[in-house]
């Protein structure tokens, strides 16, 4: 009896040291951590876990086709860009934060972002996960690596780890879309165009400077998408204003707006907080590349959506009771539905980030940030 006790003493031992080498080499220092926050363009099916509208949802067919080959809540044919991320870093695939409440491993980091959310609560209210309430499950996934490394550990954790934002598209996209999913201008009821990004912006900041406070150093941000160009907003173009339209230029107007006050907040940012360091990324420009020379990249669509129905199959959101169309091959396709890129397209938006594409990165590369 005495040695079985010894033997599972010495077992719980060394799961315990191989649980603290997973998160520390053997020089003590933190192994890459990635906490991530934001919208569909990162979420990782977060949103399957709520009681939301489908719309909010892609937990369904064709959704996930190329590389899972099942749908798993990530608004694409398959990988999402922090999927690619994280595989450049080594690290395994990081778990949504629902996933990482049962049991998968938080020590590399976890995916709190919703489809559908903004940096205003407003923004699609109780049918996602906004920014704030992402900001909350950041706390508690906080406390739970407290418990597990201690307060030194976990501070030197939370200060190496990187935190990727992608958020703010829905907090415009309600202002100009139309039902499928139902549009809130009343929101610019009480405000200027100029005064509502103001609200936007000090939204984000608001949650960076909570997360600069827990010990966060390194963040990560991609800016706006030009949303005036997705399938979904090249078809009302064409139905407003008829064929010779292209682009929904009003939104893409504001869209820039946003994008170089971001830009400009970061650079302030940098200058204001002690250790403070970020890369930039505008997948703006990148995506907007991918429109004017898609056959340089290897594709032949870059207008019309995979999935969907209409103009540019820019309406639908692809399920099962609906007469979509799919395209027959995705990989030549930028966009996959109504909003959201290809995976071939989220890896390649992926590589330009990670290696610090000067045209489109600012500030530093992800892989230098996370190195």
């Amino acid at each position: 009896m005495g040695n079985i006790c010894f033997h599972l003493c010495i077992l719980i031992s060394l799961a315990s040291f191989n649980f603290l080498v997973n998160c520390f080499d053997i020089e003590n220092k933190v192994t890459t951590t990635v906490f991530v926050f934001g919208d569909s363009m990162f979420d990782p099916g977060n949103n399957n876990y709520i009681m939301n509208p489908s719309a909010y949802k892609a937990n369904f067919e064709p959704y996930g086709i190329s590389y899972f080959k099942h749908p798993t809540g990530r608004f694409s044919d398959g990988r999402l860009l922090p999927d690619f991320i994280a595989e450049f870093a080594n690290l395994p695939m990081i778990p949504s934060y629902y996933q990482a409440l049962h049991n998968h491993s938080i020590n590399h980091g976890v995916n709190f972002a919703s489809a559908g959310a903004g940096c205003l609560d407003e923004t699609y209210r109780e049918k996602v996960i906004p920014l704030n309430t992402q900001l909350g499950n950041f706390k508690i996934i906080r406390k739970k690596l407290l418990a597990q490394l201690g307060e030194k550990g976990s501070k030197a954790l939370l200060s190496n780890a990187v935190y990727l934002f992608s958020i703010g598209n829905n907090d415009y996209l309600r202002l100009y879309d139309i039902p499928d999913i139902p549009s809130d201008s009343s929101c610019l009821a009480y405000t200027t165009e100029h005064e509502y990004m103001n609200m936007v912006m000090d939204s984000l900041v608001t949650v960076m400077m909570e997360i600069y406070k827990l010990g966060g150093r390194k963040f990560g941000i991609q800016d706006l998408l030009p949303l005036g160009c997705l399938p979904r907003f090249r078809g009302l173009a064409l139905l407003k204003k008829g064929p010779h339209s292209d682009c929904l230029d009003e939104l893409n107007s504001v869209v820039k707006k946003h994008n170089l006050a971001l830009s400009q907040k970061f650079k302030q940012l940098k200058k204001k907080l002690r250790g403070f360091e970020y890369s930039f990324f505008s997948i703006f420009d990148a995506l907007k590349e991918l429109y004017e020379n898609p056959s340089t990249y290897g594709f032949k669509e870059a207008k019309a959506a995979c999935c969907g129905f209409g103009p540019y199959r820019g309406f639908g959101s692809c399920k099962m009771a609906e007469a979509y169309e799919l395209c027959e091959n995705v990989k030549e396709h930028v966009i996959f539905d109504s909003y959201h890129p290809t995976e071939k397209a989220f890896h390649h938006f992926a590589q330009l980030w990670w290696q610090g594409n000067s045209n489109v990165v600012e500030s530093q590369s992800l892989k230098s940030l996370l190195a």
